[in-house]
């Protein structure tokens, strides 16, 4: 049964007032490798079916994995007894209306171990090249296609088919003392470039050679996109409306209200979402498995477009749905599957900003992200797989892992540069969110709050 007849089908079911049906379908193929050599490899399938089901105010949501046609049924019967068990739903609104989509006919989309054609070669050199400089090189990649199919009582049909790749590569010296970490995000892998990301793996271990201790404070510090991919993340996650119209995050106003319209960076930085956005393309709807306070079941296929969250350095718009733009009074802005950071146009790259800096610190990546204080999104975390000194605009050794104190919203407001923006993957984060184009960023005191002894 193909995924849109079991849409049509759990549709067709009596006994609820409305109905929302989701069905994804998932692929997923992915290379291991540890020691410059392939370990593992392999291709899994997944499917899962949601059912929300409205009866009266109340809203009830079942999802199981691995379906069958005969069970399809008892899904959708135990989504219609939860919503007349449920209290009113505090979200509700009608359905959004549409029609089927053009494309919704479409079989999914899968991936299959194919995709490494090219990539598993280059990774081969790649081991060959590590081997002969006395390098280790370990991690995996990983392609996922999600095809997701959403169905309502009031006639809307959407689909949408997102592919989503990472590599994670890390390279460590024989005797395991120098370590060093890249990674890239892809859609199809056809842009990786293995022998590239392996020699700023050699550079960084050679860089590794002279160690330097440093004790803790306040540094200079360049931020590369994928760290400053990070710690955006975070601030995104943490932009609900609902949330900061009630008081309780670092975007509510003192004395009610959001902090909509205020500037948190003196640059002209702008944070944004945007479907279309070449690379990094994703779902132009809202799919939404369950309710909470950033999201709501109503919303399914709710078209999303361009998103601004911060511009030009003011706060611009926060996460809503449907309901929280009503009580707060805010455009309609739900969340979407990616994220962009930009500054002004000319930034200079990374390598030309480490030549302009007289004597600051290099992270590569940051690592375990935990929040402190929500009020001001103080997070703390530890760098790892390499901090660097930079003097006189060359990197002179590497120093020893801290613990760092930030807040990403405080830090926008001291950051005195901002460079050119690429694609880039988290090193935290890239479980969930991997679709970022992001700068590297001058901030003149990262607080390294104190010496860690992770290696």
């Amino acid at each position: 049964m193909t995924p849109q007849e079991v849409v049509e089908r759990a549709l067709a079911l009596p006994g609820a007032d409305d109905r929302v049906v989701i069905v994804d379908e998932d692929t997923t193929a992915n290379l291991r490798f540890a020691g410059n050599t392939l370990t593992t490899n392999g291709v899994a399938r997944g499917s899962r079916l949601t059912v929300v089901s409205i009866a009266g105010s109340g809203t009830g949501v079942v999802s199981r994995s691995g379906v069958t046609p005969d069970q399809i049924a008892d899904v959708v019967g135990a989504a219609d007894r939860a919503a007349r068990d449920a209290q009113p739903s505090e979200d509700a609104r009608p359905l959004v209306a549409g029609e089927a989509a053009a494309d919704w006919d479409r079989p999914a989309e899968e991936t299959s171990i194919a995709v490494f054609r090219d990539l598993a070669p280059a990774l081969g050199e790649a081991f060959a090249a590590a081997e002969a400089g006395g390098r280790r090189l370990y991690g995996f990649a990983e392609h996922l296609v999600n095809s997701v199919f959403v169905g309502t009582s009031t006639g809307l049909r959407r689909r949408h088919d997102q592919p989503t790749g990472r590599l994670e590569l890390n390279a460590k010296s024989p005797d395991m003392t120098r370590s060093a970490w890249v990674g890239a995000a892809t859609r199809d892998f056809t842009d990786v470039d293995i022998a590239a990301l392996d020699a700023t793996l050699a550079q960084r271990l050679e860089w590794a050679k002279r160690r330097i201790d440093l004790a803790p404070g306040r540094y200079e510090t360049l931020l590369p996109p994928g760290a400053v991919a990070d710690l955006m993340i975070y601030l995104y996650w943490s932009a609900g409306a609902r949330d900061a119209f009630d008081g309780r995050t670092v975007f509510s106003k003192p004395g009610g209200g959001t902090r909509v319209g205020e500037e948190l960076a003196k640059l002209p930085i702008d944070l944004s979402s945007d479907p279309g956005r070449a690379g990094i393309e994703c779902g132009g709807f809202t799919v939404a498995h369950a309710s909470s306070r950033e999201s709501s079941v109503f919303d399914n296929g709710f078209s999303l477009g361009p998103t601004k969250w911060i511009a030009d350095g003011k706060l611009a718009n926060l996460i809503q749905t449907r309901h929280s733009a009503e009580v707060t009074g805010l455009a309609e802005t739900p969340a979407i599957d990616n994220l962009i950071m930009e500054g002004p146009a000319g930034g200079r790259s990374l390598e030309e900003m480490i030549a302009a800096t007289e004597r600051g610190l290099l992270l590569t990546c940051l690592w375990y992200i935990r929040e402190v204080d929500p009020q001001t999104l103080l997070l703390t975390g530890l760098t790892r797989d390499g901090v660097y000194l930079v003097e006189n605009g060359e990197v002179t050794g590497e120093v020893n892992n801290f613990r760092f104190n930030e807040s990403p919203v405080d830090l926008l407001g001291r950051v005195t540069e901002v460079g050119a923006a690429s694609q880039t993957l988290p090193r935290e984060w890239n479980d969930y969110f991997t679709r970022t184009i992001m700068p590297p960023l001058r901030v003149p005191d990262f607080n390294m709050s104190t010496v860690s002894q992770a290696n």
